[in-house]
């Protein structure tokens, strides 16, 4: 999306478990460095989909230090919600590619579910990004007749 739209700032948001499943993005987003993504990941340390099992990182696994590793030089952890802002506002203010860290409690909160299911989700978000952008995504497979 970042490559996609350059001119738009693109805020990703992870979670610690869902990188740890994917850690070759980490090098693929180094190598392509979109100057408009802000790549935010919220580390509780445990896997919560699958009965808070200890992530990597509740084993010591520091993901900063892998975007590092990785080639994101601008890779940042924020402890706390005052350093959480004062780097996502460091962020948004710059044109480089930018990782976070935010370290998160493991506390659940009761939030009801979303109304809408992820298909219709998917393409809401879809035909926002075409109706901004004034272009077309999803082009019509139906014949001419149809339309």
């Amino acid at each position: 999306m970042a490559l996609g739209l350059p001119h738009r700032k693109i805020i990703a948001l992870d979670g610690d478990g869902s990188l740890l499943m994917n850690l070759c993005s980490l090098p693929t987003i180094a190598r392509m460095k979109p100057k408009n993504l802000i790549h935010i990941v919220f580390d509780n340390e445990v896997y919560e989909a699958s009965g808070s099992k200890k992530t990597a990182t509740g084993a010591g696994a520091d993901l900063v230090g892998l975007a590092r590793a990785a080639g994101i030089g601008n890779a940042h952890w924020a402890n706390s919600l005052e350093e959480f802002e004062k780097v996502i506002r460091s962020a948004v203010s710059e044109n480089e590619l930018c990782f976070i860290g935010a370290k998160t409690s493991t506390d659940r909160v009761d939030v009801p579910p979303y109304p809408i299911d992820e298909v219709e989700n998917k393409y809401r978000f879809i035909r926002h990004v075409e109706k901004t952008e004034g272009i077309e995504i999803l082009k019509s497979n139906l014949p001419a007749s149809y339309n």
